[in-house]
């Protein structure tokens, strides 16, 4: 009985040091590419992840305007690309723009960002654009959707009907392509998911060779508008809400983890032509075709 006792204490602490070590890793932006920030109870393999990435993906681009121009998907992906090679990623991305003026950016399962053309006219220089992309980065690189989708299952595992359990992933991701036009369960974090995307992601940023501080930039500009507009973006900012508390945390994190270095890139002319590009096309957009559908009249 006390060698059971002991033997499970000591299994304990063998898991505990390994959670101090990997938490350790995390600080020191030198390990990355070399530590397992996903690391957690997930139903989804990395493969299964993909799968399920790339069918919400295309749903995505389905109802969204994806913009094709090569200056500004071009260069939006190569920027992604940067920030993913200087990453704890272990899928491979792909970075698409949409049209649209909301300033917002998403990732989804698999290493599928969308970039809204809303972001990149608010972003005013090219490190503030590279921390909202490094935040999308963080939250896949740590698997925070797939990990989430799992909590919710775990949480509703007895309302599953047996062919779905059966069916394993193809069945999951049945259910979860039910409600696919809008794939909050893989859109909702915590608190806590939040801030783990914005310590990994100025690292990413950092060792890509962005002044991390252009995440406290976006931050504060997203935090403006929103205050501008008196709470117009409250709903897609609940998801990245950019509140005081969470640009002073990014602050502190910046300058006790991240070393000094001279030079930094803040903007580029590149970037700057991209944006331009973009408010180009916004203002000879096209107008939306009139719906000819029948409308009740009301009498």
């Amino acid at each position: 009985m006390t060698c059971g006792v002991w033997h499970r204490c000591g299994f304990t602490l063998a898991m505990l040091a390994v959670c101090l070590y990997g938490a350790d890793k995390k600080k020191d932006p030198g390990a990355i590419g070399n530590r397992d920030v996903g690391k957690g109870v997930n139903f989804y393999s990395l493969e299964k992840e993909i799968a399920l990435g790339k069918q919400l993906a295309q749903e995505v681009e389905r109802q969204a305007k994806i913009i094709d121009d090569p200056l500004i998907s071009e260069y939006v992906s190569r920027v992604g690309q940067n920030l993913v090679r200087n990453s704890d990623a272990k899928v491979p991305f792909t970075f698409k723009v949409i049209e649209s003026d909301v300033p917002n950016a998403f990732a989804l399962p698999g290493g599928y960002v969308f970039v809204n053309t809303g972001l990149i006219e608010i972003a005013e220089e090219e490190d503030e654009f590279a921390g909202a992309l490094a935040h999308e980065v963080a939250h896949v690189a740590a698997r925070h959707m797939t990990r989430q989708a799992t909590k919710s299952e775990i949480a509703n595992i007895l309302t599953i009907p047996l062919s779905v359990l059966l069916g394993g992933w193809t069945g999951l991701a049945v259910r979860q392509g039910a409600s696919v036009a809008v794939p909050m369960t893989f859109l909702s974090f915590s608190r806590k998911d939040e801030s783990e995307a914005d310590y990994l992601g100025v690292q990413y940023m950092y060792a890509a060779g962005y002044d991390p501080a252009g995440v406290v930039s976006i931050f504060e500009r997203l935090d403006a508008l929103n205050r501008r507009k008196r709470g117009a973006l409250s709903r897609v900012l609940s998801t990245h809400p950019p509140d005081r508390d969470r640009i002073q945390k990014a602050e502190k994190e910046i300058e006790e983890i991240l070393p000094s270095r001279e030079e930094y890139v803040v903007s580029t002319s590149e970037y700057q032509a991209m944006r331009a590009r973009v408010f180009f096309l916004e203002a000879h957009k096209k107008p939306e075709p009139e719906d000819h559908r029948p409308r009740l009249i009301k009498e």
